[in-house]
């Protein structure tokens, strides 16, 4: 079994929930998923592979996957959710450019050390770091300067 795998199933087990085949093939199509992604994208996956596993239970296994630390939310759209796994995944900012919706991760760890430094020094107790910034990508700067 895979760390991930041990740990929802640890995590699970202590809720007093089963690591039912349906939450086991949810938690393997997200670990697959190298992009964040919404319930529904993560539910249409879930079906090509298998047809009997509900959207319901999709549904409901994602904030059971957030709890246990394995997946966050990340990114709020107009419409939906995104989330994406982070489990082994260093800490991370998303870059949204604010026309066409393109998304880029950039490391945190210089900004890091800093926020945990503020954060100490306000006795403040972090627990996560979500960072958004929002602007223009580097082709829609191009497409404003080229329409000026």
């Amino acid at each position: 079994m895979q760390q991930p795998e041990i740990i929802f199933s640890a995590f699970l087990t202590h809720k007093g929930l089963k690591f039912t085949p349906a939450r086991q093939l949810i938690l393997q199509t997200v670990f697959k998923l190298h992009e964040h992604f919404d319930r529904e994208q993560l539910y249409e996956q879930i079906h090509k592979v298998n047809g009997d596993v509900s959207r319901a239970t999709v549904y409901r296994t994602i904030p059971l996957l957030v709890e246990a630390g394995l997946v966050q939310k990340s990114l709020r759209s107009e419409t939906r959710d995104e989330f994406e796994h982070i489990y082994g995944h260093p800490k991370h900012a998303h870059l949204i450019c604010r026309n066409c919706g393109a998304i880029v991760e950039t490391g945190l760890q210089q900004l890091e050390k800093q926020i945990i430094n503020i954060a100490k020094a306000q006795n403040f107790q972090l627990e996560t770091i979500k960072l958004e910034i929002t602007g223009l990508c580097w082709k829609c700067q191009s497409d404003e300067n080229a329409s000026h």
